[in-house]
């Protein structure tokens, strides 16, 4: 049968791609996957048909990438990818089986793994982006700091704006009897660690979590709780927070419907931390090795062609389709070409505000999964100390550069990318001071990274 399968997706990969995708944007598709001659030496495939979810944000590109561009079809792959409500919705079915793997936020196999919330043995053989989040206010906080926000010599605002120009803000808001109350997407996103860190760099304590109290709002001066990220706008609009941190393009949607200002970006927050991975749980990968192989081929090549600057405006127009992010055209842009809008009309170029594949990008090393485990336990959500070790070893079974080795060397065979793009590692990238607030960061010192920080846990070593 598997024999046959494979013949077949040579000789009608028209036909097969028809039944596979339906739709408006069959034509397209054919035409993409039909005229081009595939390098690919296919696997055996366990598992052909799959079904993969995502949340409707620009750095699910990959899997969109992979799909459209006919990346997974040359893997033998018949993918659906399907828009999930909620980050919880995601963690559940990826987990049941009712997903075979998603885009997910990095922290939530690492959570599953650790002990926190709800468990499961989940793997990431692939990171998807780096950097891609941003910290939004509404116009009334943003009219507030931005007197204590230093200019430039033509009045601009100098970048990046530090949380110690909300600082006065906060006070203002207490003094009047209001609680001031931020939004974030979950609480193992990378942007509740990264409004946090924000935060506590300039002395605004985010709060604590502990084992009997999971909402994380103990101490707390700025109140944080969950918000969907396609809801963040409208939330925002409402009044029941005064400020966000999301992935794009939810920032720049604040912009374009002219109801809050975008005052930083994760890049000045930690300039090229990870973002997104692809997780699938341990049992599939055990039972569809071949499987995860190829799907990690194609979303590595999705990312290579995503990271060329002359497919991002196709990229753009993809992303805004009903099916994937459905944001409008020049919204998405306004992040996604090389650009970042704060204060609208303050259009600033980032070109490395959405990274998919250069510095390493899709490489899943243990020392992103380690920054995570440290917020984890700096803010409470690991309520007990933990040895160094037990950093090290969490991670080793979560995050799974072998199987980005495998298919990486595949792609190498077949000249769909250099050796170069191998990184010559141990799975952990230098020591880095690249932070807001200058603090350095060693993953093989996870305890000591843990006690540099004023606010949250202190450990001994």
């Amino acid at each position: 049968m598997k024999s046959l399968f494979k013949k077949s997706t040579y000789i009608l990969p028209v036909a097969m791609l028809l039944f596979a995708c339906g739709g408006k944007e069959t034509k397209k598709e054919t035409t993409t996957v039909g005229t081009k001659v595939s390098k690919t030496k296919q696997l055996e495939i366990e598992k052909p048909q799959l079904t993969f979810g995502f949340i409707k944000l620009t750095d699910m590109a990959p899997l969109a990438i992979a799909k459209e561009k006919g990346f997974f079809e040359d893997e033998g792959l018949f993918v659906s990818v399907e828009a999930q409500s909620n980050w919880k919705n995601v963690l559940d079915r990826v987990i049941d089986g009712q997903l075979d793997g998603s885009h997910m936020l990095a922290g939530q196999p690492i959570a599953a793994g650790a002990g926190f919330g709800r468990q499961a043995k989940l793997v990431t053989p692939f990171s998807m982006d780096l950097n891609g989040n941003g910290i939004t206010v509404s116009n009334d906080v943003w009219s507030k700091m931005k007197p204590n926000v230093p200019t430039d010599g033509s009045g601009k605002p100098v970048h990046p704006i530090k949380a110690d120009a909300l600082k006065p803000v906060i006070t203002e808001y207490k003094n009047s009897g209001k609680a001031f109350k931020m939004g974030m997407v979950f609480p193992v996103s990378t942007h509740n660690y990264e409004i946090r860190y924000w935060l506590a760099a300039a002395g605004i304590h985010p709060g604590m979590y502990t084992k009997e109290n999971v909402q994380g709002q103990i101490d707390a001066e700025v109140l944080l709780s969950v918000t969907p990220p396609p809801q963040m706008p409208a939330t925002l609009e409402a009044g029941t927070i005064f400020g966000y941190c999301v992935g794009e393009p939810w920032n720049q949607q604040a912009v374009f419907k002219g109801i809050g200002v975008p005052v930083v970006t994760n890049y000045d927050i930690w300039k090229n931390n990870p973002e997104k991975v692809f997780v699938m749980t341990e049992k599939f990968i055990e039972e569809n090795p071949n499987t995860a192989v190829a799907v990690t081929k194609a979303l590595i090549r999705a990312g290579k062609w995503l990271d060329k600057p002359e497919n991002r405006q196709e990229a753009v127009k993809i992303l805004s389709m009903s099916q994937y992010v459905g944001a409008p055209v020049e919204v998405l842009a306004n992040s996604m070409t090389g650009t970042f809008e704060f204060e609208k009309g303050d259009k600033r170029k980032m070109e490395d505000f959405n990274v998919f594949y250069k510095y390493n990008a899709t490489y899943p090393f243990y020392s992103d999964g380690i920054w995570f485990l440290t917020q984890m336990r700096r803010w409470g959500q690991i309520p007990e100390a933990k040895s160094a070790d037990w950093y090290a070893s969490t991670i080793k079974d979560i995050y799974r550069p072998d199987i980005w080795k495998k298919a990486a060397a595949l792609l190498v065979e077949e000249g769909n990318i250099p050796a170069t793009d191998i990184p010559a590692t141990d799975g952990y990238k230098p020591a880095t001071a690249d932070f807001i607030d200058g603090t350095t960061y060693d993953a093989k010192d996870p305890i000591g990274y843990i006690n540099s920080f004023k606010i949250g846990n202190k450990d001994k070593k």
